[in-house]
């Protein structure tokens, strides 16, 4: 599902209500926004457990922070900033777990069901990324975030973040053909 400028519009609404007390909008809110935020944190982590303590945990700080945001329009960069925060956090407190995880994970993939090859190329190219490089993609590809949005939420220049995401097409590109 693409971030569409429609809901840019929404979402700032709703921010707006919710800094005037409209508890409402938080949760419609929290409803736009959990499976978008699930989507990206499963791509960094790659385990649902992970990723929903970590979006949990980003939501947390996401409600508390979001009544000091002055310009609702930043609020995508903002909450997946935060996010990549929180996943950052877990991946280097579990490194040791992760190694073993994603040998799991490639032996889970071996069994897959005929038909489900794509998908499961597309996971195995998107976890030989770099954890900067899978974010990028992931915001840009599956989330439809603009270059700007991307070095908003990666607290990097443009530039930065514009490289990081060539290099994820290239590498994704690579593996894939």
């Amino acid at each position: 599902m693409r971030y569409s400028d429609t809901d840019r519009v929404y979402d700032e609404l709703l921010l707006t209500r919710i800094q005037v007390g409209d508890r409402r909008a938080g949760e419609r809110l929290a409803a736009r926004w959990y499976p978008r935020l699930m989507r990206t944190a499963y791509r960094l982590l790659r385990d649902e457990e992970q990723a929903r303590a970590a979006v949990q945990e980003a939501w947390s700080g996401i409600c508390r922070g979001w009544m000091g945001l002055r310009d609702p329009s930043r609020f995508p960069a903002w909450a997946y900033r935060i996010l990549h925060r929180k996943c950052a956090d877990r991946i280097r407190k579990n490194q040791k777990f992760r190694a073993a995880q994603s040998d799991d994970q490639a032996a889970a993939e071996l069994s897959s069901p005929p038909g489900a090859e794509d998908k499961v190329s597309i996971d195995q190219a998107f976890a030989r990324l770099s954890n900067d490089h899978r974010f990028v993609a992931t915001l840009y590809f599956a989330e439809g975030l603009t270059l700007s949005e991307i070095a908003a939420a990666t607290d990097t220049p443009v530039g930065t973040a514009k490289s990081r995401l060539f290099h994820a097409r290239r590498q994704l590109k690579a593996a894939l053909n």
